[in-house]
């Protein structure tokens, strides 16, 4: 045994031992079968990878098309678009009648102008009209004048007038012009430039001139015509639902909160219920992030042609009022549901509970309500009494904070523990919010109704309606009383000697 060690201890360091059938697997890999299963590995494994993107491409496309079906229907009208455009190329009588090789321009028109809803298609197809048009004929003007100032001055005063038409662009900046006519000041710089510079070579100006708004307008009537008769997508329609649904998501994220906090099961997990969330409760964040969707759809709104309900002089500006006081409201409920997150939650006294939840539900009732005649474009006389409702909660509410301390020193003289004024004082901050809440739904309800008054909305013909009861002017709320901010002070000042008197059940 002591030999073998020494043995290998004093072998050279440049020995290898060498695994049995290595020889065997050596010869094996000079094989050229295996030498070609080498190369063709990587072809493979390369085409397995491109199939499996393929796949996954395929089934992207599939679930786009799946959810939402008109996006599939706009690719198929641009492809109709497309084709009655190349009959101009088709048709000699046609071909000849808009100059032949302009043809061009009306497709890229088609293109470059389609849209998946009408108002978009409106928006780029009169801008890029006008465009069109006003800058040629100005070109025209222009390349006139530059003719009378002879062969050595027509270049100066071709690219003079350009550079000075060229500093137009900064008008993309003023605001109305860049939310309505961004698209046609590009157009219209393109187009004087391209006529402009064309005149100095070109000998019959007016007809190129001619060829080309012609068939930009072809384009646009075709674009125009498709959008419409074929499966249209109306802005306004687009603008209305998307605020209705809105309104619902909010609703359904102010109850959301308040039952995940006060009604969620006490063994769970806090940091997993935390991470899981609600998805009920996190409605308010499409309020918050739909902005820009609503300002964009109002803008291209105001294109459309009249449709439906929605006339020439539908009030599209006053949905962006009630996206704004929405989102005013959004943030609140995001405020309170950072107060009611899971892993600051407290043991609400029973007495809060009830009161929190009737609050909660009122305050949703009005915004279902003002969705409601929002989407059916009805002025519904239930709006004003879910908003008396809510205004009666919101008394109830302050009224049950302000006598919190008697309740709850009462508590403390028959169980001494501070848990419950602990956890009642943890709340404030709540009921704070909810009040503000109130006064944010108030904000969104006036809103619905003046765009109700101004859109024109029929009066809603139910049953509810009929057999409403005349219900009395109740007083305005002042939201803005923090007297229930002074409930530590309260607490803290009132003696115990005046807490009620379990055995007689009044106040001394």
């Amino acid at each position: 045994m002591d030999g073998t060690k020494e043995a290998q201890q004093n072998a050279g360091e440049w020995q290898v031992t060498v695994p049995e059938g290595a020889e065997e697997q050596d010869a094996a890999a000079g094989d050229p079968v295996c030498k070609r299963s080498a190369w063709a590995w990587p072809m493979i494994s390369c085409a397995a990878m491109f199939k499996c993107k393929v796949s996954g491409f395929r089934k992207m496309v599939w679930k786009i098309g799946e959810d939402d079906p008109r996006k599939t229907m706009y690719g198929i009208k641009v492809g109709i678009a497309l084709a009655l455009v190349s009959l101009f190329y088709y048709a000699r009588p046609l071909y000849d009648g808009i100059g032949g090789r302009n043809v061009v321009w009306a497709i890229m028109t088609v293109v470059l102008v389609f849209e998946q809803t009408v108002g978009g298609s409106m928006y780029k197809g009169v801008n890029r009209t006008a465009g069109t048009i006003s800058g040629t004929a100005l070109a025209l003007g222009l390349h006139w004048v530059a003719s009378k100032s002879g062969k050595t001055l027509e270049p100066m005063v071709t690219t003079g007038s350009i550079f000075l038409l060229g500093a137009v662009a900064f008008s993309r900046f003023i605001p109305l012009v860049k939310s309505m006519f961004d698209y046609g000041v590009t157009v219209f710089i393109m187009t004087y430039s391209f006529v402009a510079v064309s005149g100095y070579r070109v000998e019959d100006l007016a007809m190129l001139a001619l060829q080309r708004v012609s068939t930009i307008s072809i384009g646009f009537f075709i674009c125009f015509a498709v959008c419409v008769l074929i499966r249209p997508v109306w802005s306004g329609q687009e603008l209305h639902l998307l605020t209705s649904r809105n309104m619902e998501k909010l609703a359904d994220a102010l109850e959301g909160c308040l039952e995940d906090y006060f009604f969620a099961d006490a063994d769970a997990d806090v940091t997993k219920r935390a991470q899981v969330g609600s998805s009920k409760s996190d409605g308010y964040k499409c309020v918050l992030n739909s902005k820009a969707s609503e300002d964009s759809q109002a803008n291209l709104a105001r294109w459309e042609p009249a449709h439906g309900r929605f006339g020439f002089s539908h009030p599209y500006e006053e949905y962006a009022k009630v996206g704004a006081a929405m989102r005013q409201c959004a943030y609140c409920v995001e405020a309170l549901h950072g107060c009611m997150a899971p892993e600051q939650q407290q043991q609400a006294p029973d007495l809060l509970v009830g009161v929190y939840t009737k609050m909660g539900a009122r305050c949703a009732r009005v915004l279902r309500e003002a969705s409601s005649s929002l989407a059916t474009m009805t002025t519904s006389r239930t709006l004003a009494l879910a908003v008396a409702d809510m205004d009666n909660a919101v008394r109830e509410l302050k009224s049950d904070m302000r006598a919190l301390p008697s309740k709850l020193l009462l508590l403390l003289a028959e169980e001494p523990t501070e848990a419950s004024s602990i956890d009642a004082m943890a709340l404030l901050p709540v009921t704070l919010m909810l009040i503000e809440i109130a006064t944010r739904i108030k904000g969104v309800a006036d809103a619905v109704s003046t765009l109700a008054s101004i859109g024109g909305f029929k009066p809603a013909d139910d049953d509810k309606t009929k057999i409403e009861m005349e219900v009395p002017p109740l007083k305005e709320l002042d939201y803005s009383d923090a007297s229930t901010v002074n409930l530590t002070t309260t607490i803290i000042e009132r003696p115990l000697s005046r807490a009620r008197n379990p055995s007689t059940d009044q106040q001394v």
